[in-house]
């Protein structure tokens, strides 16, 4: 029987070199990730996404690549890789792993034996045009920060393909070998443990350029991507990066043969939407829009990540709607199409709105995916530049480190200090005392949404309320259904849903108060402003 192990889980997505560190030099590393697997653990999720911890100059973030087949110096060695693997097993935990391979460094040994000569079987991992392209700025991933997709090279005296930074050459998905070398990648850490693969920037991995003419899209490699990693590992699964239109995402899930699991990305956007309007449409009509998936493939759905909040895909005047809720100002806005904030900042550290917000993620179909630090409410730091101010270092303790470092130590990655959200207030040894934290809260809906198992594998049905600001989902699987509702505004109503009726009994699962286990004789369900409330439906 096929193991879709995914259908049901909690993925938790960290980056190693701002997690904790375990030597004391103030950066991240594989010791001070294994120190504190159990708070991961503690949080109930079952797998890990770790986010580039291979050489790197760091100009992105580890997204530039120097090699594949190893660990950055600072975060450790293959062994503290292996040893880190091992005990996040222990622990009941997957493990999924970053693969930017759409590009790599400039510095990469790749690239410079392929500048430096036109002969060197290196030269055909990148795309070259020995005239200047005629449009350079077409395909531009960050507008106002990135000028070009071409750079002209002297060393090589060709231009070279990038589509995001300079400093990040496009690998050329033509080229058997850079495919072959692919495949190795991938086997290489299959045999250190890892049960998957995050794949950055989909859609550009597998687009094939050519400076005289369009740009054409392989998606038939994740097919071989997909039959080389079920040859090599079973139950491995691949993640992919792919904001699309609806209509392109058959060519990913490859009717259930390519991707396992692809990022949610439109119904993010509406997400936000929603909470900015204040009403369930914008979520009700994404979620009918969706496309029905292949029986083996799977959303992941998410609040925040390390990137910008991509709102791109909103028409400009939805845009407009989000960002005077949650990101007035232009220092919180980024790239004239995303916001630069942690969820905690963008819900104004509200805690009624985040736990809404969480509990519309995990309500969500697919599995939940949750930021590091998230989990507690840590804030940003907007004098970050670019991404950066959703990057900083994880919040353990109350001290002048925040407990990621020894005292004292200087950090190589910023520490909020912001008073509402610097590590005296926030921190996760505090949390995870308090029975009442934001922590020890959504442990209890993790535990929860792994019990529902019907929204993981189950149909969706979306049931009409009386009232505009109520979502009414119903997930039924093999005779069990479960009953969720949330209103998404800020005044308490009650509601009465369409195709509930008196009969049929609802056992309360959570809340978030304290609510009458049953609902009236008129079948009307009581809810809070920013309320939310889960049923198991008893036929």
């Amino acid at each position: 029987m096929l193991d879709l192990w995914y259908k049901n889980a909690a993925i938790y997505s960290l980056n190693v070199a701002t997690y904790k560190d375990g030597d004391g030099d103030g950066v991240g590393d594989f010791k001070g990730l294994v120190s504190q697997l159990d708070h991961i653990a503690q949080l109930g999720v079952d797998c890990l996404w770790l986010l580039p911890f291979y050489p790197s100059p760091g100009l992105d973030h580890g997204y530039d690549v120097t090699d594949y087949y190893n660990v950055a110096p600072a975060l450790g060695t293959l062994g503290d890789f292996v040893e880190f693997s091992h005990q996040a097993r222990l622990r009941g935990m997957r493990l999924i792993i970053d693969l930017p391979i759409n590009h790599t460094s400039e510095q990469h040994p790749w690239f410079q034996q392929a500048r430096a000569d036109p002969h060197s079987p290196f030269r055909e991992y990148y795309v070259w045009s020995d005239t200047e392209p005629e449009d350079s700025t077409e395909g531009v991933v960050f507008p106002g920060v990135q000028l070009s997709v071409w750079t002209y090279d002297l060393c090589a005296r060709a231009w070279y393909y990038h589509r995001f930074y300079q400093h990040q050459p496009d690998l050329n998905i033509a080229s058997s070998a850079v495919r072959e070398e692919i495949f190795k990648i991938v086997g290489f850490w299959l045999e250190l443990g890892v049960s998957g693969f995050r794949i950055d920037a989909a859609p550009f991995v597998v687009e094939e350029i050519r400076a005289d003419r369009p740009p054409t899209r392989r998606y038939e490699f994740f097919g071989e991507l997909r039959d080389f990693l079920s040859w090599r590992k079973g139950d491995a699964v691949l993640l992919a990066e792919a904001n699309v239109a609806p209509s392109e995402l058959d060519h990913y899930f490859g009717s259930g043969s390519r991707i396992h699991l692809l990022f949610a990305f439109l119904l993010n956007q509406h997400l936000f939407l929603a909470l900015a309007r204040e009403t369930a449409e914008p979520l009700q009509w994404c979620l009918a829009a969706l496309p029905r998936l292949p029986p083996f493939a799977q959303w992941a759905q998410f609040l925040r990540n390390h990137d910008e909040l991509d709102l791109g895909r909103l028409k400009p005047e939805e845009r407009e709607e989000v960002y005077a809720a949650f990101a007035p100002s232009r220092r919180m806005q980024l790239y004239g199409r995303g916001i630069r904030r942690r969820l905690a900042c963008i819900l104004g550290n509200d805690r009624r709105r985040i736990e809404l917000a969480y509990s519309l993620l995990f309500s969500l179909p697919g599995t939940p995916v949750i930021y590091y630090g998230d989990e507690l409410g840590m804030g940003d730091d907007l004098a970050l530049p670019e991404r950066w101010p959703v990057r900083t270092c994880m919040q353990w303790a109350d001290d002048e480190t925040g407990g990621f470092s020894q005292p004292a130590a200087r950090l190589r990655y910023d520490m909020i200090q912001e008073a509402e959200y610097a590590p005296s207030k926030v921190n996760a040894a505090a949390q995870q005392r308090d029975p009442d934290s934001l922590f020890n809260w959504l442990r209890r809906l993790v535990e929860l949404r792994k019990a529902c198992s019907e929204i993981g594998w189950g149909d969706l049905s979306l049931l009409q309320a009386n009232v505009p600001s109520i979502l009414v989902q119903r997930f039924a699987w093999e005779g069990q259904s479960v009953l969720i509702l949330h209103n998404l505004s800020q005044a308490e109503c009650r509601a009465q849903v369409d195709g509930f009726s008196v009969g049929q009994k609802l056992t309360d699962l959570f809340g978030n108060r304290v609510y009458a286990s049953e609902p009236g004789e008129d079948s009307m369900i009581e809810l809070d402003g920013y309320g939310y409330r889960w049923f198991r439906i008893v036929q």
